[in-house]
């Protein structure tokens, strides 16, 4: 088995090889002014390659792992395995007007072409059931940081109670929930656009509760935001988030501490700030069984 991982995941990667306990080595990676790549392999490679990358701001990356994985069979390798803890273009899952890519269907079979194997975490699938159906690859492991969530939540915070801001948000807001034996609640939403959003919580006593909001993914931060302003108004003592994929930018992440959101904590999935929680241990779980 051999580790590798590029540039703008290299700590993570590295961390997964040593819950494995397996050798590990760094992609090189250059890029030409004209923004084409060029990709070198470290020689020899060990059956299994494992390439661990998270796949926010996938454009390029796409291409580089293409360029990777033809190389490592161009080498001989016969079994390749796809470690990516975030896992782009599932957002558009059918196709909301005539002529629109369904992108969840071709860069999951793009994947599919180069990648034996995949495994992630926490994807946000809607409209399928599996991650099989997503990426129709030999064998595709969908995992969960829940566990990890509800451990550090005892760690952290005094009985909380859990919030999740939508419906899509329940199934690992009720799971932690469950783990922890926690209170929770889940806010329906309406969206209007990428960023406008209307929010509204069930009813529940929230004064003086110490809150976090539970959810997937972050990324424009309107809908943790305006569940945060509601949350403040109906007399919650603190309001924190707790998310699997952080893809907040600076921008993004000042509006939602205006919004009355005092700490924010995130998996390492993506490179941020906020992480608090290391997935090797789970990715680890996932490649060996």
């Amino acid at each position: 088995m051999q580790i590798l991982g590029f540039p703008d995941y290299d700590a993570q990667a590295q961390r997964l090889a040593n819950e494995l306990n397996a050798p590990y080595s760094a992609i090189d990676l250059h890029r030409f002014p004209d923004g084409e790549s060029l990709v070198r392999l470290p020689l020899p490679l060990a059956e299994p390659v494992i390439i661990c990358r998270s796949l926010n701001l996938p454009n390029s990356k796409l291409v580089e792992l293409m360029l990777a994985a033809a190389t490592a069979r161009s080498h001989a390798v016969q079994r390749l395995i796809l470690v990516a803890p975030y896992l782009c273009y599932q957002r558009q899952d059918t196709a909301f007007r005539a002529g629109e890519a369904v992108s969840q269907q071709i860069v999951g079979t793009f994947l599919a072409r180069y990648f034996d194997e995949l495994i992630t975490v926490d994807p946000h699938l809607h409209r399928v059931d599996s991650i099989e159906e997503a990426v129709p690859c030999r064998r595709a492991v969908s995992c969960t940081a829940a566990p990890l969530m509800t451990t550090f939540l005892r760690r952290q915070s005094n009985n909380p109670l859990l919030v999740g801001p939508d419906s899509e948000s329940e199934q690992w807001v009720a799971s932690i929930a469950r783990t922890g034996e926690l209170d929770y609640v889940v806010a329906s939403k309406s969206r209007r656009g990428d960023r406008s959003v209307e929010v509204q919580l069930p009813a529940f006593e929230y004064t003086g509760r110490e809150v976090v909001i539970i959810d997937d993914v972050v990324s424009s931060g309107c809908t943790l935001a305006t569940a945060a302003r509601h949350l403040r108004r109906a007399g919650v003592r603190s309001v924190d988030c707790l998310v699997t994929h952080c893809l907040l930018t600076a921008r993004a992440e000042t509006a939602l501490h205006e919004a009355g959101i005092e700490r924010i904590w995130s998996t390492d999935s993506i490179e941020h700030a906020s992480n608090v929680i290391e997935l090797a241990p789970v990715l680890a779980a996932a490649v060996v069984q």
